[in-house]
C-alpha cells in the first residue's frame, strides 16, 4: 500500500476532513502500518507531502486540502457534504507571528529550496560556500548558491536503470540554483545574468527568490529572458511551503557543460557534491544525510518566523 492508498483507505472511512498526523494516528490506531510499504522516522511528514503534491500538481487527485495550518485533507467524492467552514480558520492562525520581509537574509532561504527541491524536483541540494573556493580571477559569479541531484535509480527497475548506465544515457539530472530575497525590474538584469554565468552548466538552471515584483513591465522582460536563456525561475513561499512554485520552467538540457563543471571544482563544496553522486551511484544507495536536510513545512515556517520575531 502507497502513502496516497493508505489516506484513501482512512479518509474514506472517516468521510472527513483530517491532517496528515491524524491521518497517521488512526492508522496505527486501526493497525493499517504494517500495510504501507514504506515508513521512514517522521511518516505522517511524508504523507503530508505527497498529499499536498498530488493535490496541487494532479488535475485528477482523488483528494481536496482545506485550511492552512494544520491543513486537512478529504476525499475529493465527499465535497458536498463536508462542512467547509469549519476548516476555513487555520488552528491558531490568529497567534502567528507576521513575517517581517525585511528582516530574514537570502541564506534563510537555502532551506526553502532544499524543501521545495526534494518534493518538487525528486532532487537532493547541497549549499556551495563561495568562501571555499581556490583560485584567482573571473570568480565573482563563478558559482551557484546551490545544486541539486536527481537520481533516477530511485524511480527506476534495477535493469532500466543498469541498461541506461550502460549505454551512456543520463541516470542523473543536475540542477543549479542561484538565490536571491527579492527580484523587481531594478535588480533584474544583474541577477539574471549571474544565473546565466554561474548555473547555465546544468540540466536545469533556475533563478530562485521569495519576493518577486508583480509589475508589468518586469514579468514580461523576465518571461522574455528566460525563454531566450533557457533559465527557469522558482518563487519561495516563506509563509506556505509547499505553495513554493515554478513560474517560469527552464529549458532542458541534455549535455552538461563539462569544462564549466571542471572549473567549478575549484570550489570544495562543488568537489565533494560530485564525489558524493559518484559515491550514491557505485554503492546503488542514496544517503540522505550527506546532502541537505529536508525540514517540514512547520519547521521551515518556525525557522523564519524566529528571524521576523526580532523587530
Amino acid at each position: 500500500m502507497t502513502f496516497l492508498e493508505l489516506a484513501e483507505k482512512i479518509l474514506r472511512e472517516t468521510k472527513k476532513p483530517m491532517a496528515p498526523n491524524k491521518i497517521w494516528e488512526f492508522a496505527e490506531i486501526n493497525n493499517y502500518i504494517d500495510e504501507l510499504g514504506s515508513g521512514g522516522k517522521s511518516p505522517w511528514k511524508t504523507l503530508g507531502a505527497v498529499l499536498y503534491v498530488d493535490v496541487r500538481d494532479k488535475i485528477d487527485s482523488k483528494f481536496i486540502s482545506i485550511g492552512r495550518r494544520p491543513k486537512n485533507f478529504y476525499l475529493k467524492e465527499y465535497d458536498e457534504i463536508i462542512d467547509k467552514e469549519k476548516y476555513e480558520l487555520d488552528d491558531g492562525e490568529e497567534t502567528l507571528v507576521p513575517i517581517n520581509k525585511s528582516n530574514y537574509k537570502e541564506k534563510d532561504l537555502h532551506a526553502f529550496l532544499a524543501h521545495f527541491a526534494f518534493y518538487h524536483l525528486k532532487a537532493y541540494t547541497k549549499t556551495i560556500s563561495h568562501l571555499k573556493t581556490k583560485g584567482k580571477g573571473y570568480l565573482e559569479w563563478l558559482h551557484p548558491d546551490m545544486v541539486g541531484c536527481y537520481f533516477s535509480q530511485e524511480d527506476w527497475n534495477d535493469e532500466v536503470f543498469e541498461l541506461s548506465s550502460s549505454i551512456g544515457n543520463n541516470v542523473i539530472k543536475l540542477f543549479s540554483f542561484e538565490l536571491k530575497k527579492e527580484l523587481n525590474l531594478k535588480k533584474l538584469r544583474e541577477s539574471f545574468f549571474q544565473t546565466v554565468s554561474n548555473s547555465s552548466w546544468a540540466h536545469e538552471s533556475y533563478l530562485v527568490a521569495a519576493e518577486i515584483s508583480k509589475n508589468e513591465d518586469f514579468i514580461n522582460e523576465l518571461t522574455r529572458l528566460s525563454k531566450a536563456f533557457g533559465i527557469g525561475v522558482i518563487k519561495l513561499d516563506i509563509e506556505d511551503p509547499f505553495s513554493s512554485e515554478i513560474i517560469l520552467t527552464p529549458k532542458r538540457r541534455e549535455e552538461l557543460d563539462w569544462d564549466t563543471i571542471n572549473k567549478l571544482t575549484m570550489n570544495q563544496d562543488f568537489k565533494n557534491f560530485l564525489k558524493r553522486i559518484i559515491t550514491d551511484l557505485k554503492i546503488r544507495e542514496i544517503r540522505k544525510e550527506k546532502y541537505e536536510k529536508i525540514l517540514s513545512d512547520d519547521e521551515l515556517i518556525k525557522s523564519i518566523n524566529k528571524k521576523t520575531k526580532k523587530i
